[in-house]
Formats: C-alpha cells, structure tokens, sequence
C-alpha cells in the first residue's frame, strides 16, 4: 500500500522566505540535490522572487509531503488560487519585523475561504528590528478582519530563522533544525484520503507546464482511485456538456524538485501527466464517464491590457530572431498554455494582451526578449469596462513603508494620482501608509517611489477589484526629447540636450529620426539632434578645448521603458536593446494625427 500523504503549499507576501525555508525543509530531509533550489529559472534567480509554483516533495518519519511553493508577488496572485484548491493546509510564512503585509492578507483570504486552517510561521525572528510577540498579535488580528471561524483562529505557531534552518515551538525553545516545522505538519494536517480498491479515478488539474517533446504537461492531485501509466482516460469540466478521451503517455512524481517516472499513483499524492494536450486548469480527470466533475477553480481576471505590435522602426530586424506577427502570436498561444493570468485576443495585425500588472506583463516580455523575439509593445492602460450601466475601472490597495522624512513627497504624488490615505501607523522612525485609489493612478509610479524613498521604501499593492470610475489623472510631469535625425549622438550634442531634462542614451549610441532620447523637465515635447558634433575651425581661442562631462543616463529596461512611456510612444523591445519611440516617427506625421 503507498504511505500516508500530506499536502501543504506555503504562502507569504514577497520576500518573506518562502522559498528559503522549502529550500531549508529539502536540506533537511536529504530530499535536496546538489544546490537544487525551487527557484530555477533564470528570472528567479536574477531577481530573487518566485514567478511560477512548482512543487517538490519531502519523506519524514515515513510520511510523504507533498509542498507547493507559491510567489508572493500580487501580479501573480493567480498562480496562488489554483494551487490552494490542490491541497490540505497552508503555512503562512510572515516577517517578524514587517508583520502581515498585503499579499499576506490575499493568500491568507483566499485559503480561509477554501476551508483551510493555517500553520503560522514567525519567520527571520533574528532580525534586528523583529518583535515576534507583536507579529503574532497583528496575524490574529488579521485572521479575524477576514472572518476566520474559531478553529482557523486558533492556530499553531512555529518561529524560524529560515536562512539558517533553525525552528522552534516556543520563543524559549533551544533551536537545532527544521523539525519543529514538519511535527506541526504531521500533527495538524489532515492525511490525504488514501486509496480505496475498485474506486473510479478522480483527479484535478491545477497547474500546467509544457514540453517540447510530450507537448502540455498537467499538474494534478489525486482525489480518488488511481492513475497508471498507459490508461485511458476522459476530460471533463464543471458546467460543459461533452467529454475528451486522452492517453496517459507518461506520469511522473516528486522526489525533492526531481521528476521521477511511475507506473502507477494513488488518491492523495500529486503528479505530472503528460499526454493531455486539450487539458486545462480545472479540469477533472476521470476513467468512468458518469463520474461528476469537480467545482472548477476561478481565476481572478486581468487589470492592465496593452498592445503586442511588429516593430517597424528604422532598426527592425537588425538584433531579432523571431520578428513576424505570427511568430509572435505562436509564442503567445504557447504562453496561454501555462500562464492563466494572461489573455489574449488575437486580432489581423495587433495582438491586444491582458495581465494582471506591469510585472506580469514584463517578466513575458523579457522571456520573449531572451529567446530572440523582437517586437514593439504600447503603454499599459488598465482595463475599464461597464457594471450595472456604471463606468468601473479596478482600483488597488498600497501599502507604504517608509523613512518618516519621506512621507510627504509619498502622499503628495499618490494624492495627485487619485489615491486616497486610509490608515497611518508610526514605528519609530517607520511610517506605514495605506492607501486606496485606481490602478491608472499607479501604473508608471514605481521607479519614482524609488527615486522619492532614496531606496528606503517598501512599496506593495493588490487589486481590490472594479469601482466606479474616479475621473482624470494628470501623472507625467516631464515631457519628450525626441531625436529629429538619423546616425550616432555625439558627446558634444549630448552635454548640451543634458542640461534641458535626463538622457536615455550615451555618446556613440546610434539615433534615428522619432526616437525617444530623453525627457524634459519643463514637461514640453522637444525636438533635438543628438548627432550635431562640433563646429572645427583652424582658430584657437581660450573656450574651445573644454572637456566634455556627461552625466550617467537613466537606463531604459523593460519594466522602467513601461513606466515611463506616454500614451503615443511604443516601447521597442529586441534581444539586446530597450528603446523608446515616437508611434509617428515624422513630426509631421504626428502633427496629422
């Protein structure tokens, strides 16, 4: 008979060491392969976030554990929802010094919705600035505001240092590993269901990867029966007539985040099924055709949509691989098969995309960009649309936490950008400010939160869904420097144009007519030549031999070029450069339109 099973995922705000701390329980546990990490790909591990869930799976004292780590980033909240469906229990991970942050209170509302009780981990309680005590008191505070039942609220607590691999029960406890967590595991979490002879297989798909040689793969836990390798078995979905029959080409299991290949799987346990190429989250697995489905898993929908062009400027085609319109659109038809927080619709010649934020939307756009493809993308805008005949437009929580003596350059830009301040909680020298107001209001703020907070600030926000429409928003303040020639700028152009606002390109970098060069302070469009070099003649005088000092230029990435774009310019993203340009590159052009 297979052993018992547990299946928990741990849930977290960014950066409060969810990932670190399945690391540490795969170390542990010997389940860790060399410097396996659950962050593998190469976005993850350059950026230190988690972007994708992915499971592994641990034995201890002859149980397995099946744990799915989850991101903590709210434009990828959808990539959560799924996988809460999937399993028994959650550990929610929070920072001791920071405390329940907003991703916290949306993983946290989603699991207490499902039913699930919670094992609440008091994470890096070695930081200089962590009060445990308070944390804890601010989490059941938290639990409550959701609406948590008596059972939910009375949760175990276990206080880590998960960098180090060190856990304990109670704050006077000596520490010597990760034990503490994985006893509350077995204690508290209910054993999967385990197998029962003769009953029909039932199981879930939540999450979906892709290969190039097996096509789709389906990520799914066993609720009934069994699976075995070779079988025939029928698709269905909650609230749609008609079924699909698909072979079982291959099935896999976890061993820490290694695939091992199976025969067979049992109810409880969570595998990967390849062979299921119409399959999709939320689909039932089932080998007997009266079998009910499962409830299907909603997803929240998109908030930001922006348009996937062909680039056509001067320099198209000179760096990219992939450049056509319908390469881009098969790259995209792929993406949808794994990203559920992602829509497209696939028009003659504009593909209109729709995410759930500007990093969601930049982490496919640098993956595309890294692969080879080369194409030009339009400003976000969010989405607005019509409920109950009333114009709605989603609208966002953000939470601030910053130095004291920046609070008012913060409110002052979020107040300007249609944001209203809730709450103002003081920390010494911390403030924490919540606020609430429109996407649109946030959408191209972030870099400038940076330049405000010096990098002090800690700036998070999620979606609180569709409001009224709260009017106009005035947010660019700096206007365009747009080249009007063609070649390489020149150092002595450029100290010039320095002077009149901030440079996006460096001496030696080549031009063309209608690009985007840099902004201007007084908020003007300007039209300037970056090539004008200087005027040589064979007369000496005391100011002609000055040297040329240029300022370091803003450099234009994916995700800042998002941010700082207006509404008629595109974004031209090629494998090795970023740049900025004009829709009409003429200016009489524009001028017409």
């Amino acid at each position: 008979m297979p052993q018992e099973i547990r299946n928990i995922a741990i849930i977290a705000h960014v950066d409060h060491g969810k990932t670190t701390l399945t690391d540490g329980l795969m170390e542990f546990t010997g389940a860790r392969e060399g410097n396996a990490s659950m962050d593998s790909n190469a976005l993850e591990l350059e950026r230190g976030i988690t972007i994708y869930a992915k499971n592994t799976s641990v034995t201890y004292k002859d149980t397995k554990i099946n744990i799915v780590d989850t991101p903590g980033h709210a434009d990828f909240g959808s990539e959560v929802e799924r996988v809460l469906r999937s399993i028994d229990s959650v550990l929610l991970v929070v920072d001791a010094q920071e405390g329940p942050m907003p991703q916290t209170r949306f993983v946290l509302k989603k699991s207490l919705e499902l039913g699930l009780k919670p094992i609440v981990i008091i994470n890096k309680i070695d930081k200089p600035a962590a009060d445990p005590d308070k944390c804890e008191e601010q989490v059941l505070e938290l639990f409550m505001e959701l609406g948590a039942n008596d059972e939910q609220c009375n949760f175990e607590v276990v206080y880590a240092i998960g960098r180090e691999g060190l856990a304990k029960r109670k704050m006077e406890d000596e520490m010597k590993d990760l034990s503490p967590v994985l006893d509350v595991v077995l204690e508290t979490v209910p054993a999967a269901k385990g197998y029962v002879d003769g009953e029909p297989l039932r199981a879930q798909v939540f999450n979906l990867g892709y290969d190039n040689f097996l096509g789709r793969l389906a990520v799914a836990r066993i609720y009934d029966g069994k699976v075995t390798k070779g079988q025939q078995v029928i698709i269905k979905h909650e609230g749609v007539e008609g079924m699909k029959k698909c072979k079982v080409v291959k099935l896999s299991g976890y061993k820490g985040v290694a695939q091992l290949e199976l025969d067979e799987a049992f109810a409880g346990d969570i595998v990967l099924i390849a062979g299921l190429n119409e399959i999709s989250i939320g689909d039932t697995l089932t080998d007997t055709e009266n079998a009910e489905p499962l409830p299907s898993i909603k997803v929240d929908e998109p908030t930001i949509g922006l348009q996937f062009l062909v680039n056509n400027s001067p320099f198209a085609g000179r760096e990219g691989k992939y450049v056509t319109g319908r390469q881009i659109a098969e790259r995209l038809h792929k993406e949808l098969e794994i990203n559920v927080g992602l829509k497209v619709d696939f028009g003659a010649d504009v593909l209109q995309v729709y995410g759930r934020g500007e990093m969601h939307i930049s982490i496919l756009l640098e993956n595309m960009r890294r692969e080879g493809y080369e194409l030009s993308v339009s400003q976000p805008q969010a989405i607005i649309k019509e409920i109950d005949g009333i114009k709605s437009e989603p609208f966002e929580e953000v939470t601030v936490d910053i130095p004291s003596e920046f609070q008012g350059a913060v409110i002052d830009r979020l107040s300007n950008r249609g944001f209203v301040m809730q709450n103002m909680t003081t920390h010494g020298n911390q403030v924490r400010l919540l606020f609430e107001g429109p996407t649109r209001g946030i959408l191209g703020y972030k870099n400038q939160f940076v330049v405000d907070t010096k990098g002090e600030g800690i700036l998070a926000s999620q979606v609180l869904g569709f409001r009224p429409y709260a009017g106009e928003i005035k947010k660019r303040q700096v206007g365009s420097m747009i080249s009007m020639a063609a070649g390489k700028a020149l150092g002595f152009s450029l100290a010039n144009l320095q002077t009149r606002g901030e440079l996006y390109i460096g001496a030696g970098v080549e031009v063309y007519e209608g690009m985007v060069i840099g902004n201007t302070s007084k908020g003007e469009e300007m039209m300037v030549n970056p090539t004008k070099g200087k005027q040589l003649t064979n007369m000496r005088s005391a100011g002609t031999d000055e040297a040329i000092r240029l300022i370091p230029t803003k450099e234009v990435s994916i995700e800042v070029g998002l941010e700082i774009m207006s509404d008629d310019e595109y974004l031209e993203v090629c494998p090795h450069s970023v740049r900025l340009r004009k829709q009409y590159l003429k200016e009489s052009d524009r001028r017409k339109a």
